[in-house]
């Protein structure tokens, strides 16, 4: 039996299952994959469905592919709310959700974060929230809406988009989805 080389890209590493929700045009995905040199630990979900993801962004087909080739699950149609009742989904070592664009985002959080602690293979798995840190983000109380879902925060750090090869962060809605979306300072 082969034993893959453990690798890892910034606080990711191939040994663990993730689980990167919300993405876009699947760039992030595909950053950890192509650094881990494989994809078959990532599942990447995205609420668009395929024929979306053509029209809202450029690379987004490609990306998929490329994903898919490296053995990630690419699972579409799929919301933060209700991601437990999905049977393609598992029980992971680190969930991920960057930048999420929330209209209501006490909603947002809240449906994600009791999802996502289901979803923790153990009591040692971590939620991963990227947020930019300029207003209005600023003002979100994410720590305050993990507390009344049962979650702690361990750590607050900075987010460095450069450590992630090939990750280019987009708005994620509307005409202008493809377009980057400026991250600024976040953590």
């Amino acid at each position: 039996m082969d034993v893959q080389e453990s690798r890892s890209l910034s606080r990711y590493s191939n040994e663990q299952k993730i689980l990167v929700v919300g993405e876009g045009e699947f760039s992030f995905s595909l950053s950890l994959a192509k650094a881990f040199g494989s994809a078959t630990n990532i599942t990447a979900i995205s609420l668009d469905i395929r024929e979306e993801l053509g029209r809202n962004y450029n690379n987004g087909k490609v990306n998929v592919e490329e994903l898919e080739r490296l053995g990630c699950t690419v699972v579409r149609g799929v919301n933060v709310h209700s991601m437990t009742s999905d049977d393609r989904l598992a029980h992971y070592d680190i969930i991920i959700f960057n930048f999420p664009h929330a209209g209501k985002h006490d909603n947002v959080f809240g449906g994600f974060m009791e999802s996502a602690r289901e979803m923790m293979k153990d009591e040692d798995g971590e939620i991963h929230i990227t947020l930019n840190t300029l207003c209005p983000f600023n003002k979100w109380d994410i720590k305050a809406l993990a507390e009344e879902k049962g979650l702690r925060l361990i750590q607050r750090m900075q987010f460095t988009k450069w450590a992630f090869p090939s990750y280019s962060n987009k708005r994620g809605s509307g005409s202008s989805c493809d377009f980057i979306y400026p991250i600024g300072s976040a953590i």
